[in-house]
């Protein structure tokens, strides 16, 4: 044997192996640290009704868990729910404009280097009290809740970024059993499936849950098969979440304080209920509207918020996504938490207290999903939205 020839072999084997395990390659071949993004823009969508002027933004170093102090982004009136398709190229907004009497969607050109918004664009939302945006996987067409006058409305997307009018404008119709709250049709949100096939509009004034099937080719919507799918009488359904692995779906009753739990039928669009469980502490006698709901990207916890006891209920999901066990509370330390957002890495939490000003952040562990308070609460003016985007795309 040539002992030289072996020893040179062996000794270039380890080298090799020892660069890969400092490098941290992953399954794919390249190494972990080139998949892995170390620094988030948050930008901060608002109510300018007493402090706020607009958008704001902050960066978050997922390595340390510090957060910037926030500047402003962009200045506008009520840019409140926010939406950044994939390619981080752009920022749409619903608003409002002559002191709130009209309803706006606005585009923002999004620089991530810089995190810089350079106004594009605005168009009429196709309706009254606009409150939520979803935008298609493939940045094509923006789909508006427009609370107030009960309608969703779609705006086609221009290949520059820029908003075209409204195309369609489509009416609910019905009401249900609260006089006040749900005399006619109130959607709440616009949420687009994980493959991007069909939109979602949970309607907390009819307690139905309305399915609409979406052709790319020419960005229409249309009724799924069923339309729509019924909840409990009074429950108001307002947002929702998919599991990562895209079998379940999750939706908060605003005015029931619930989580309902959906399977999911990607190849129709349809939801068969599986499990309804309450979002709040079993001691709780106040009044409550629950507001948001988001899951772990590693799919074992749910959060979802209550503003009443102005906490984030903690829940374990369990049998693949199928049912939840609630597990925990925490406070928001604040008032109102209307919204709260996940970061890409699962490993922070920050929610935003619409009624106290305040944006506050969590850790998340993620082996028991509970939350530990990162530092003092952050100024800003009546948040509702989070969205993040990696530094430098």
């Amino acid at each position: 044997m040539n002992y030289g020839r072996w020893w040179k072999g062996w000794v270039f084997m380890m080298a090799m192996f020892m660069m890969g395990t400092a490098g941290g390659c992953s399954t794919s071949g390249q190494p972990a640290s080139a998949k892995q993004t170390r620094e988030y823009w948050v930008y901060v969508g608002t109510y300018t009704k007493t402090l706020s002027k607009g958008i704001y933004r902050m960066k978050l170093d997922t390595t340390t868990g510090e957060l910037s102090p926030p500047v402003l982004a962009a200045e506008i009136e009520d840019p409140n729910f926010l939406a950044i398709p994939p390619g981080n190229r752009f920022l749409y907004t619903v608003g409002h404009t002559n002191q709130g009497k009209d309803s706006v969607v606005d585009a923002f050109a999004l620089d991530a280097v810089s995190g810089k918004l350079t106004f594009l664009n605005q168009q009429p939302s196709g309706g009254k009290g606009a409150t939520h945006i979803g935008v298609d996987p493939g940045g094509t067409i923006a789909v508006i809740a427009n609370y107030t006058s009960g309608d969703v409305s779609a705006l086609p997307i221009n290949a520059d970024g820029t908003l075209a009018p409204p195309s369609q404008v489509i009416q609910h119709t019905g009401s249900s059993v609260d006089p006040d709250r749900q005399k006619h049709a109130f959607p709440h949100s616009c949420n687009f499936d994980p493959a991007g096939h069909f939109v979602l509009v949970p309607d907390l004034g009819t307690d139905k849950i309305y399915t609409y099937r979406f052709d790319p080719a020419d960005r229409t919507l249309s009724p799924g098969d069923p339309p729509t799918v019924s909840v409990a009488p009074g429950t108001g359904p307002r947002h929702m979440a998919f599991h990562p692995n895209g079998k379940f779906a999750y939706v908060v009753g605003e005015m029931g304080g619930n989580l309902m739990v959906f399977q999911y039928d990607a190849d129709r669009g349809a939801l068969k209920p599986r499990q309804t469980i309450s979002t709040l502490p079993p001691d709780f006698k106040g009044v409550n509207t629950s507001a948001e709901v988001q899951v772990l990207p590693s799919g074992k916890f749910l959060y979802a918020s209550n503003r009443g006891p102005d906490d984030l209920t903690i829940f374990r999901i369990e049998d693949d996504g199928a049912r939840l066990v609630q597990i925990g509370f925490q406070s928001t330390m604040g008032k109102g938490p209307r919204h709260f957002a996940v970061d890409p890495t699962g490993n922070f939490l920050i929610a935003e207290n619409q009624q106290s000003d305040s944006v506050v952040q969590f850790r998340i562990d993620p082996q028991s999903g509970a939350l530990t308070l990162m530092g003092d609460p952050i100024q800003i003016g009546m948040p509702v939205c989070v969205q993040f985007v990696p530094v430098g795309g």
